[in-house]
C-alpha cells in the first residue's frame, strides 16, 4: 500500500494592525471573537496550501486504490450546494459499489469541497472568516483525516428510524476521533434523497476501498 504524504509548504507569517504575528488557530485565546470578526475574511491566502494537500491525496487515491479517475466538468455538480468559484473538480470512484466515492471540488477562495458517499458534502475551511480562526496545518489535518476514514470504511449515512426525516453522517477511526452530524431530508434535494433510500449499502455503513492490484487506476474523461 503506497503510503501518503503531506506536501511540503511554507506556512506564512500574517500580521495583524499594530504588526503583531497573528496566531491563527489560538487568535482570540478562548474569548469570544469581536463582533466585526464574523464578517471579515483577512488573508484568505493562507488556505491555498488545501490544494496541494487535496492534489497529494487525490495521487494517494490513485495510486493505491482500484479506482476509477473522473474529471468531465460535471463531476462538481456532487456537492449539495454548488459554489461559484470552482477552479477545478476530480471524482474518485472506488472500484467496489458498496464502497464511498468522493468528489474534490477546488476553489478560487481558496479551499476544498469534498463529497463523499451520496449526501454529504466537507468543506475546509467550512466558513473562512476571522471569528472561525482558522489554521491552515488543522484543515490539512482534518482534509487528510476525513478522506483517510472514508476509505478505510469508517464511513457511514443512515437515515432516522420510520419515516427516515433525517440522514445521519458519520466518520469514525477507532483510536482516533469520531465526527457525526445530521441533516433534515427536507433540506436536501428531493431527488437524491430518494435515490439514496435505495442506493446507500445495508445499515448505511459503506465498505473500504479495494487496493490496486497491478497497474494504474484507469482515467474517464
Amino acid at each position: 500500500m503506497t503510503e501518503y504524504r503531506r506536501p511540503t509548504f511554507p506556512v506564512e507569517i500574517y500580521r495583524d494592525e499594530q504588526g503583531h504575528p497573528i496566531d491563527y488557530g489560538n487568535r482570540w485565546g478562548g474569548a469570544s471573537p469581536p463582533g466585526d470578526s464574523y464578517s471579515r475574511v483577512s488573508n484568505p491566502q493562507r488556505f491555498a496550501p488545501t490544494h496541494e494537500v487535496a492534489d497529494a491525496l487525490i495521487d494517494w487515491l490513485q495510486t493505491t486504490f482500484d479506482v476509477a479517475m473522473d474529471q468531465t466538468p460535471n463531476v462538481a455538480d456532487d456537492l449539495l450546494l454548488l459554489p461559484n468559484d470552482v477552479v477545478r473538480a476530480l471524482r474518485v470512484v472506488p472500484r467496489d459499489p458498496t464502497a464511498a466515492p468522493l468528489t474534490f471540488v477546488l476553489t478560487r477562495f481558496p479551499g476544498v469541497y469534498l463529497h463523499a458517499g451520496l449526501l454529504h458534502d466537507f468543506h475546509f475551511p467550512a466558513c473562512g472568516c476571522d471569528a472561525c480562526d482558522d489554521d491552515v496545518l488543522s484543515l490539512a489535518e482534518e482534509l487528510e483525516w476525513t478522506v483517510r476514514t472514508v476509505v478505510s470504511g469508517g464511513y457511514s449515512e443512515r437515515f432516522g428510524p420510520g419515516r427516515g426525516d433525517w440522514i445521519e453522517c458519520r466518520l469514525e477511526e477507532p483510536g482516533v476521533g469520531m465526527r457525526s452530524g445530521r441533516s433534515p431530508t427536507v433540506d436536501l434535494p428531493e431527488d437524491r434523497v430518494k435515490s439514496a433510500r435505495t442506493a446507500l449499502p445495508p445499515a448505511g455503513q459503506w465498505s473500504p476501498w479495494p487496493l490496486l492490484p497491478n497497474g494504474e487506476a484507469d482515467a474517464i474523461g
